[in-house]
């Protein structure tokens, strides 16, 4: 694996530090912001729909400049963003400052799984992708719990620091180590909108939203599940992010590894044994040892779908991969936000913090029948037409074999 994909873990580690440590810091913030902690899940949820508004238009703008450059510019904002959440006087100007670190996250993931794609062959592009992303997994097992530490310990607004920190330490790794490659040739945005003309793209974006909305359904809410329900104490809220981060970079490294082979199989087995675990949950949540081995098997199997899914979207649109690819991950923010806007109203209407446990398994179960679905459309296309599958929609309008349209004029990898 290139060394380039060092710098973009490190950047993902950032980003993905930013993201989760907000779980476990929940009702630090709410406390010193006077507000619940169904509003304070906001910041969860602004987050998430920043990432979703945030991708394709940061995405539309890089297309003017290099990969390389637009990844610095993408940090550069990510800096600043957390930079205003820690400082931040009002519970709205926190909050505006978690949707500015946000626009960052889509794009980068996208151009970055695009980036990381074009620097192995072929047979080898899930594997980079989950290399990008295990920056994001490990941040899971030490970034967030060393988040959370220092926020319960020494005040959440240094946390924000720390991880504006880290972010200057990602636009170091992307300056030094991801090559200057010149800007892609032929890429115009009617070509990148193409893509969504494929039924296949669209359906690998909503079991995108579905599973992992399924994962942030429970996660969101993890802090008072944990300490109201299995009698955690706060401080043990740490070690629990570790066991999920834990669990994360496993099934990422898994779902990277088995996604070049076995893609489709590789989806169904991972979201229906989500959808399984998290209606367990509601039970196993009220024992110690039952909601930790929980916690593990739901960031595995729910990371599992991650380098998958972003493969499918990259294979289903691959004569215009960026735009997609950037959308895709917006797309697991909107499962992030919808699932945490679920979970909050679950709650507040009195049903218990595990409540959200169901929300998520029935989310998860939605996009294992997505799955399915999908894979009946794919062997009928095979059927009919075996040159068909992943081809963009002009070209198979057009029934070109070689790629002789503009959406065939941007290879993913070489």
């Amino acid at each position: 694996m290139p060394l380039a994909l060092l710098a973009l873990a490190i950047g993902a580690f950032g980003i993905g530090t930013t993201e989760f440590v907000i779980m476990g810091l929940l009702p630090d913030v709410a406390a010193d912001f006077h507000v619940s902690i169904p509003t304070a899940g906001f910041l969860v949820t602004g987050y998430a729909l920043g990432v979703v508004l945030g991708a394709p238009l940061m995405t539309v703008l890089g297309t003017r400049v290099t990969r390389k450059r637009m990844l610095m510019v993408l940090m550069g904002l990510f800096i600043v963003g957390n930079v205003v959440s820690a400082l931040a006087p009002t519970f709205g100007v926190m909050l505006a400052g978690r949707v500015i670190a946000s626009l960052a996250h889509g794009a980068f993931f996208g151009i970055g799984s695009v980036v990381a794609a074009d620097l192995v062959a072929p047979q080898k592009k899930a594997g980079a992708i989950a290399m990008m992303f295990t920056g994001l997994t490990v941040a899971n097992v030490v970034g967030v719990p060393l988040g959370t530490y220092i926020g319960q310990n020494f005040g959440w607004r240094l946390t924000f620091l720390v991880v504006a920190g880290l972010g200057a330490l990602g636009l170091a790794g992307v300056a030094k180590l991801v090559p200057e490659q010149p800007k892609p040739r032929g890429v115009r945005i009617r070509h990148e909108l193409a893509a969504f003309r494929n039924v296949q793209v669209l359906l690998a974006m909503a079991m995108t939203v579905l599973g992992f909305g399924g994962v942030f359904a429970a996660i969101t809410y993890i802090t008072p599940m944990m300490t109201e329900t299995a009698g955690y104490a706060t401080s043990s809220v740490t070690w629990l992010l570790v066991l999920f981060g834990l669990g994360m970079v496993g099934g990422n490294l898994l779902g990277g590894r088995f996604a070049d082979r076995h893609l489709m199989p590789m989806l169904y087995v991972s979201l229906g044994a989500l959808a399984v675990v998290l209606a367990l949950f509601t039970l196993t949540a009220h024992n110690k040892v039952g909601a930790a081995i929980t916690i593990v098997l739901i960031g595995g199997l729910g990371f599992a779908t991650v380098p998958p899914l972003q493969k499918r979207v990259l294979d289903q649109a691959a004569g215009a991969p960026t735009l997609a690819s950037a959308v895709n991950i917006g797309a697991f923010n909107l499962g992030n936000a919808l699932s945490a806007w679920l979970g909050g109203i679950v709650i507040a209407a009195g049903f218990g913090y595990t409540a959200p446990n169901w929300v998520g398994a029935v989310l998860a179960g939605s996009a294992l029948l997505l799955a399915a679905f999908s894979g009946m459309l794919e062997r009928r296309t095979v059927t009919r037409d075996p040159l068909a599958v992943g081809r963009s929609p002009e070209t198979v309008a057009g029934g070109g074999r070689g790629g002789s349209g503009p959406t065939a004029s941007v290879p993913i990898s070489r």
